[in-house]
């Protein structure tokens, strides 16, 4: 009776593991026939357009610096001059003024005794250059200014309605790309992926002051300018999704 039992259940153990294997089977068989998931093609297209527009923006900084024995006394002259200097620029409506840095230093030199060195800086910006120009020489001829730089760029308005053009050029030059890609890896046609949109600038430029006199000789002559441009550039960059070519059912 027992070697009966003992029979008993290894049949039962080996009819289970059988079934076990055949569902495995019949499982696996399923997951064989169901179709894998299609990733569409892709190709990875980009352009850029630019346009070069003349400066319209001029961006001066004068300085008014004074030394003397008596920081207190170097600060009043540095302060006098810069206010003077403001007074005057009111006369110009068209120009924007600001005051920027203001330091005190104290300077050593071994051949003269200690002294204190104080700077302020007046900032102008403007897009009527002959206003600025009579503006900075009148600062430095009869002020005593020194003019530390100058520079040119775009005003806000110029720069977006340049982007706005560009940007119209740029994409209408990525989708040509898209479209000559498609076409040369032998696919139907093509629609936009994940695409980004940039905007730049070719940087800035910082001409120097020209030699050349302007004006009459009565008076002293207006700093002559050179505005130059700025190239306003927008780069278009995505991917492309190729549609494959239709097979013709038969």
């Amino acid at each position: 009776m027992r070697s009966i039992h003992n029979f008993s259940s290894v049949s039962r153990i080996l009819a289970f593991a059988a079934g076990g294997l055949l569902a495995a089977a019949g499982a696996d068989n399923l997951h064989a026939q169901a179709p894998a998931a299609l990733i569409p093609s892709a190709v990875a297209v980009s352009a850029s357009s630019t346009v070069t527009v003349q400066n319209d923006r001029l961006q001066a900084w004068l300085r008014a610096e004074a030394e003397n024995a008596n920081p207190a006394a170097a600060a009043s002259q540095v302060n006098a001059a810069i206010a003077k200097a403001i007074a005057e620029a009111r006369a110009y409506p068209s120009i924007k003024v600001a005051t920027a840095g203001y330091s005190t230093q104290q300077v050593s030199d071994k051949q003269k005794p200690n002294r204190w060195r104080v700077v302020q800086t007046l900032s102008l910006d403007s897009g009527d250059f002959t206003a600025a120009a009579n503006l900075i020489t009148r600062l430095q001829d009869e002020d005593g200014l020194l003019l530390s730089g100058m520079g040119f760029s775009l005003a806000d308005k110029t720069r977006r309605d340049a982007e706005d053009s560009v940007t119209q050029q740029a994409i209408k030059s990525w989708q040509a790309r898209a479209q000559q890609a498609a076409l040369g890896l032998g696919f139907a046609g093509w629609r936009p992926g994940h695409v980004t949109v940039q905007t730049g600038d070719g940087g800035r430029a910082y001409p120097m002051l020209r030699a050349q006199a302007m004006g009459s000789s009565a008076g002293p002559a207006p700093v002559s300018l050179e505005a130059g441009t700025t190239e306003v550039s927008v780069s278009v960059s995505g991917e492309a999704i190729l549609a494959p070519v239709a097979v013709p059912t038969r």
